[in-house]
């Protein structure tokens, strides 16, 4: 039986990036990628990078024009309030028992309990229901898009 090695295809190459000066010999910021040039069973990629100098981080933001007088802790929650209201949930809330009108699936007029809903209005069907029966594949899960379950 043949078998083939990547090792021993590969056997001594040694990769390193095209900006490496030859004016320092041990450079720690060079990388070297090296594959091991001998024929065993358990061939090893070693890669190695050398530690680079960590940059400075950036400045903080400059503060915002002191325009206005500083707020009061009286109107600080005024001004949270307005930032971002959140949309009310799409579907069946998790838990609750749907019928399934579907008529091409399995549980067509079963009843189910919702699992998940997708709050992505892209999603074509959102809505996950689990059953208690589980259908010719052995799954008891299935999606479902929102015109196609009913709150029971």
């Amino acid at each position: 039986m043949a078998t083939s090695s990547m090792a021993s295809a590969a056997c001594g190459f040694v990769v390193a990036p095209p900006n490496i000066t030859s004016s320092t010999t041990n450079s720690p910021k060079s990388s070297m990628l090296f594959l091991s040039p001998k024929k065993n069973r358990n061939p090893r990629l070693v890669v190695r990078a050398g530690a680079e100098e960590a940059a400075a981080p950036p400045p903080p933001p400059p503060p915002p024009p002191a325009s206005e007088p500083a707020a009061t802790s009286k109107d600080a929650p005024a001004a949270e309030a307005p930032k971002a209201a959140k949309p009310p949930p799409i579907g069946p809330p998790r838990g609750s028992k749907v019928r399934i009108l579907r008529k091409e699936s399995y549980w067509y007029k079963g009843v189910g309990s919702v699992v998940a809903v997708d709050q992505d209005p892209k999603t074509r069907y959102p809505v996950v229901v689990r059953f208690n029966k589980v259908n010719y594949a052995n799954v008891s899960t299935n999606n479902y898009a929102l015109d196609e379950v009913e709150v029971v």
